[in-house]
């Protein structure tokens, strides 16, 4: 049994003692599971879900919480504190995340927000994070198709939009003339490979394009309309900002979808708004 540091493992209870129960750690051997994390009923043969960790001791310890990132992943972590060894991170554990000052582009400030990369030091063996997220990237070339959806996490504002990282694992930018909704660092979104550039680089769009989108929010626009007494005051002379603050779409995508709908004669259109048909 291979214990994976800083990730979530399945753990059989081998016996309890009055300050929580031991867990197999095969090679590791017992690791404690502290009282305050056991759940009601737990008795040895148990298998538990459990995320491994060190103690201030440098010892390994489980916790059934779950924590805000796991090694090998990216994430948008505030510091917790700083001392003269670098910056702690609050990452939804009694232990804060440590980063290094070499792991920081600047230095990190109490408060502040960063995005970060958790990896196991080579030399240590500690789970660290690094704010050098660009060294934590896949080189490969991404196998995406035009349209495929996938998840994002927002990096950082540029000039020409957002970086974001695409899958937890590739970087990917979303162009700021191409963005209908309030976009901020550490936001998780669905977005829509628009392509995969020759040097591997990702353009993305937060909506689907053509036909589907419109489709698509055809419907939720009916569903919204039943919702609301079957009728809205919104119609294609609203503002595009209430427009979206409404349903987190364009002007043009809400038109498109009226238009849809009146077509299939689900929806009659007033100087008031839109009426169910």
């Amino acid at each position: 049994m291979d214990i994976q540091l800083g990730k979530y493992n399945r753990l059989e209870v081998v016996k309890e003692v009055d300050f929580g129960v031991y867990l197999n750690g095969g090679e590791e051997g017992e690791i404690l599971l502290p009282a305050r994390y056991v759940p009601e009923g737990c008795k040895p043969g148990d298998v538990l879900e459990v995320f491994i960790y060190l103690d201030s001791e440098e010892r390994l310890v489980a916790t059934t919480l779950h924590p805000l990132v796991q090694v090998g992943e990216f994430a948008y972590l505030e510091v917790a504190w700083v001392n003269e060894f670098g910056a702690f991170l609050n990452w939804g554990l009694m232990k804060d995340l440590f980063v290094p000052f070499r792991e920081q582009k600047m230095k990190m400030q109490k408060g502040r927000s960063y995005m970060i990369h958790a990896h196991l030091d080579e030399d240590s063996y500690r789970i660290m994070a690094s704010a050098k997220v660009e060294h934590y990237l896949s080189k490969e070339h991404p196998d995406y198709q035009p349209g495929q959806e996938v998840d994002i996490l927002v990096w950082q504002k540029t000039e020409l939009g957002f970086k974001v990282i695409v899958e937890n694992k590739f970087g990917g930018l979303i162009y700021r003339n191409e963005i209908f909704q309030p976009v901020e660092p550490g936001m998780k979104l669905k977005a829509y490979i628009k392509q995969v550039r020759e040097d591997g680089k990702i353009d993305l769009a937060l909506q689907q394009a053509g036909a589907r989108k419109v489709d698509d929010f055809s419907e939720v626009l009916l569903q919204y309309i039943k919702e609301h007494d079957g009728h809205t005051t919104l119609n294609d002379k609203s503002v595009a900002e209430e427009i979206y603050d409404t349903f987190g779409v364009s002007k043009k995508t809400f038109k498109k979808a009226v238009g849809d709908l009146y077509k299939r004669r689900l929806v009659v259109l007033e100087e008031e708004g839109i009426r169910l048909a």
